[in-house]
């Protein structure tokens, strides 16, 4: 358990990734709210988290509504008290060639890869501001760092989450830690959502090396272990075996 026990917010936490941070975190003794859409999934971990001797409260989420990110962040604040870190980990992926015209599947990351963090930032920024400080912990990829056929408009989402990060971090004059943590394949629903056969043929073959989603976990309670005054600001996470 951790002797400095946190309110951490984790969106997208009804699988994968944000599963594995909520479990994680919530071992190590921090107190989790938890956000997605899935709110029938979420309330199975939080009640798993609870038995596990953990505290976990639950709301359903959509990181593409403004004013529902705000709710989220002040039910917690109301419930806790405070809101110490943000985890803005939802997120989706479905990759295509661009000549493949797939236009809705483009808004939808830039809605939920983006404007979803944007939104996170948005909601807990002023209450972390007047508390005196917080941490945000943006998840973004690999993808952030290179661009691969099929991955053009996933990788500027995630170089925008990268962007958005720097900014923050540059103008939070130490108050405000700031973290970005990047998985190279994870094991994860993430590429369920891909529509193109030739990008979900590809990504098999991507695929068939990753790391647990707990690997991703613990890069971000590394980050969020840290005490005052330390700043980790990037942690890229991929499989030994990968090339990429």
């Amino acid at each position: 358990m951790t002797h400095t026990a946190k309110v951490v917010l984790v969106t997208g936490a009804s699988s994968g990734i944000g599963e594995a941070t909520a479990r994680r975190l919530a071992a190590d003794g921090h107190r989790v709210f938890l956000g997605a859409r899935r709110i029938g999934r979420l309330e199975e971990l939080a009640e798993r988290i609870d038995a596990e001797g953990g505290a976990a409260v639950c709301r359903r989420l959509d990181v593409t509504d403004a004013a529902d990110v705000r709710a989220f962040v002040s039910a917690a604040r109301e419930h806790w008290g405070r809101v110490d870190v943000m985890v803005n980990n939802a997120g989706v992926m479905p990759l295509s060639p661009l000549a493949a015209l797939k236009v809705d599947e483009w808004d939808r990351m830039i809605d939920v890869n983006v404007r979803g963090v944007l939104h996170g930032i948005a909601a807990a920024l002023p209450v972390m501001r007047e508390q005196g400080g917080g941490h945000f912990v943006n998840i973004a990829s690999v993808g952030a760092y290179e661009v691969v056929p099929t991955s053009a408009v996933y990788s500027a989402t995630k170089f925008a989450v990268r962007a958005l990060s720097e900014g923050l971090r540059q103008e939070s004059a130490g108050d405000i830690r700031v973290s970005v943590v990047s998985p190279g394949v994870t094991e994860s629903e993430l590429a369920d959502s891909i529509s193109d056969p030739r990008a979900r043929e590809d990504m098999k073959a991507y695929r068939s090396v990753a790391v647990p989603a707990s690997a991703i976990a613990d890069a971000v309670a590394f980050a969020v272990s840290r005490p005052a005054g330390v700043d980790v600001n990037e942690i890229v996470v991929r499989p030994a075996a990968s090339a990429q």
